[in-house]
């Protein structure tokens, strides 16, 4: 066997190698093996018809047949013997099958380019720090209680606290009654946020079997035309019930706490804990997507299309799966490849970046790190260690390991610039 790699650009390379007839002759004799299931011939039965027969009557079309399978076949062993690393899907480009004499073939493959990296240390980034309110405290204490509160039929709606059931009628523009546009047993939670402020407005003071109006206006982009749509409804409330809301005792406290509030100044604590982690957690996302995005941005470069497309190929992939378990059947693929497009384009250069700061950095996963956190896992879940450490190789634990030292090292080598959310909204605002 002749085998050599040529380099096309950075990203591309060629395989070209040349094997003499009896270096393929397993395959071939292979060939003609799965030829022979689906030939007949006259005083033969199918499958039954003697090789050396094959050989003379089809044996140029079999072997010129099986040598495009062989030369992909071949190209991947060379490729695990050399240590090559196709990062998208290879391409034959030239075949020459002589019969009886030998093979030559060329693919094309995409590598991870070699670039130049500049600017991923030293920058300064903006991280937004939120800080929980008291309105957010009691924003979830609200929703504790009313996940609990049970309801009280009642004849009038007093305030915002209460659950409307109502007859829905769309008005034309003079107040008229529009034909076939009712809607029966509307339920609406006036302690929605969501719910229009009109409703709300015009629903107080009203009783079972009195009538409201209201109106809102639906504002909408057709390309560059924006549409205006005014809405006039007029509800005949048919139901009136109360939020009954729990007290906030000992019991409750400790019920929907799990014993760690006992009381309404603890249950807060609890509460405003939980909201700044969540927060904490965000702020933390958002930076390091800042980080990885100036980090790009600083070394622009165009990822090779074959790999771009593969992960954007993956990306639909995912998405058809998820909108399935979902539910929804009628998922247009096109549409999903255009929206994941950018996606695509943005993870195949963030893949490039991290294979390249791995080795300028020489940044690895040492086999003993790997055991470490195996061990961990095994010790939590009572999984043996042997099977714990199959399942990292597996899911390849190890690539996700690396990406996250990459990441911190990205941190750690960068300065963090706290912001105030609300003042980065006003400046996006303006």
């Amino acid at each position: 066997m002749d085998s050599k790699v040529n380099t096309i650009s950075d990203s591309e390379h060629e395989l070209e190698v040349t094997l003499t007839y009896e270096e393929i002759k397993p395959e071939i004799d292979e060939a003609y093996k799965e030829e022979r299931k689906n030939i007949e011939l006259p005083g033969f039965r199918k499958g039954k018809v003697p090789i050396d027969m094959l050989k003379k009557m089809y044996g140029e079309a079999i072997e010129y047949k099986a040598s495009e399978k062989i030369a992909t076949k071949k190209f991947w062993d060379i490729a695990d013997e050399l240590g090559l690393k196709p990062i998208s899907t290879p391409s034959l480009t030239d075949i020459d099958f002589e019969k009886s004499t030998k093979l030559f073939f060329k693919v094309k493959y995409e590598v991870m380019p070699e670039i130049k990296l500049k600017d991923y240390t030293g920058l300064e980034i903006e991280k937004p720090v939120w800080k929980v309110k008291e309105d957010d405290i009691q924003k979830e204490v609200d929703h504790i209680l009313k996940s609990s509160a049970t309801f009280e039929e009642t004849e009038s709606i007093a305030d915002e606290k209460h659950k409307i059931t109502v007859l829905l009628q769309k008005l034309d523009d003079d107040g008229n009654a529009v034909e076939g546009s009712v809607t029966d047993n509307m339920a609406i939670d006036l302690t929605d946020e969501r719910v229009n402020e009109e409703i709300k407005k015009n629903a107080i003071g009203k009783k079972v079997d009195e009538s409201f109006n209201f109106e809102f206006t639906d504002e909408h982009m057709h390309g560059e035309e924006k549409h205006v749509v005014n809405y006039k409804y007029r509800a005949d409330v048919k139901k009136i019930e109360k939020f009954v809301y729990p007290e906030l005792d000992e019991e409750f406290i400790k019920k929907i706490s799990k014993d760690k509030a006992t009381n309404e100044e603890e249950l807060k604590n609890e509460i405003k804990s939980g909201i700044q982690k969540y927060y904490d957690n965000q702020s933390d996302n958002i930076y390091t997507n800042n980080l990885l995005n100036e980090v790009i941005k600083k070394n622009e470069f165009t990822p090779p299309a074959g790999y771009t497309e593969l992960l954007l190929d993956r990306f639909v992939e995912s998405e058809k799966e998820e909108a399935k378990r979902q539910g929804y059947a009628n998922v247009d693929p096109k549409v999903l490849r255009e929206n994941l497009k950018s996606k695509a384009e943005w993870n195949a250069k963030w893949q490039i970046v991290l294979e390249n700061l791995t080795k300028i950095e020489n940044i690895k996963v040492e086999e003993d790190e790997i055991e470490k956190l195996a061990q961990e896992e095994a010790d939590k879940t009572g999984i043996s260690l042997e099977k714990m450490k199959k399942f990292f190789q597996d899911s390849n634990r190890s690539s996700t390991l690396l990406e996250d030292k990459v990441i911190q090292f990205l941190k750690d080598n960068n300065k963090v610039k706290e912001v105030d959310p609300d003042t980065l909204k006003d400046n996006k605002k303006e």
